[in-house]
């Protein structure tokens, strides 16, 4: 049995299936997605329909796409330049889709392999079963009555640091924010919200959130998506980045768990 991590998609179907052909999974194996299934690449909606079908040989935890989605389709906000969904909003199935949708976690753990998966990553100051806890609070929301109010209210970089006694709205947000939109942060733990790019330039009062968790809990094992830019490289064997950039032309990435081997496909023409 073998556990295949899959970078961010981003509607980049036609690669998708590719890379699956591919890895010809077996019954056994087990397909992770480090979120972000939609947005940007042509092709979604058949993304959506495939990973659903996967049922539960798939996982698949919420990135910052997947929620402007779900923001778009129920919270009442407006689609932004370069956003792809035009053919998921008005598919027959999209309904279905965007509730199956809204039941994704934003952390999975798995303790028999000792590994959590997160679409941008866990701060330093989080274990990874605290963040399964914390996931679970906005997964109550997301899934739950209060799934309206949350997606109306899901926007917004405040507050940005973390506090045991924050509630309701604040709460919620920073808590999917730190999950789904973290890349640097400062000596505090604050989320930085500008620097998208790769770290040669990254400000130096900041760092990649990755690199003060590893000193602080190097024990843990992570997998992430969301950072196109660090070109699926870490630096750290027990903190593996999967984002390869498809969306932006190069490639999509499978990181097969137990022996670590990487298959990649190359974005299409």
């Amino acid at each position: 049995m073998a556990t295949y991590v899959i970078g961010d998609v981003q509607g980049c179907f036609r690669e998708l299936a590719v890379l699956l052909d591919h890895l010809q999974p077996g019954t056994d194996d087990r397909l992770w997605f480090v979120g972000d299934l939609v947005n940007r690449g042509p092709g979604s909606l058949e993304t959506l329909r495939l990973v659903k079908s996967l049922g539960s040989q798939a996982v698949s935890v919420l990135g910052n796409h997947d929620l402007h989605f779900l923001a778009i389709y129920f919270g009442g906000h407006s689609a932004k330049r370069g956003d792809t969904f035009d053919a998921l909003l008005a598919a027959a199935d999209a309904d279905e889709l965007a509730h199956w949708l809204r039941t994704l976690p934003l952390v999975h753990l798995d303790e028999a392999l000792g590994v959590t998966m997160v679409h941008a990553g866990i701060p330093p100051f989080w274990t990874p079963k605290r963040a399964v806890e914390l996931a679970a609070e906005v997964q109550a929301v997301l899934s739950g009555e209060g799934y309206l109010h949350f997606l109306q209210n899901l926007y917004g970089n405040q507050p940005d640091l973390w506090r045991d006694d924050l509630e309701g709205i604040d709460r919620i947000r920073l808590i999917t924010n730190y999950f789904t939109r973290m890349r640097l942060i400062d000596g505090s733990g604050a989320l930085d919200f500008q620097h998208k790019e790769g770290l040669e330039n990254a400000p130096a009062h900041l760092t990649p959130w990755y690199e003060v968790f590893a000193a602080v809990q190097p024990k843990a094992r992570i997998v992430f998506g969301h950072w196109a830019a660090i070109e699926g490289e870490t630096g750290y064997d027990n903190i593996q980045a999967t984002d390869t950039g498809c969306v932006w032309g190069r490639t999509l990435t499978a990181l097969c768990i137990e022996t670590g081997a990487r298959v990649v496909v190359p974005a299409a023409n």
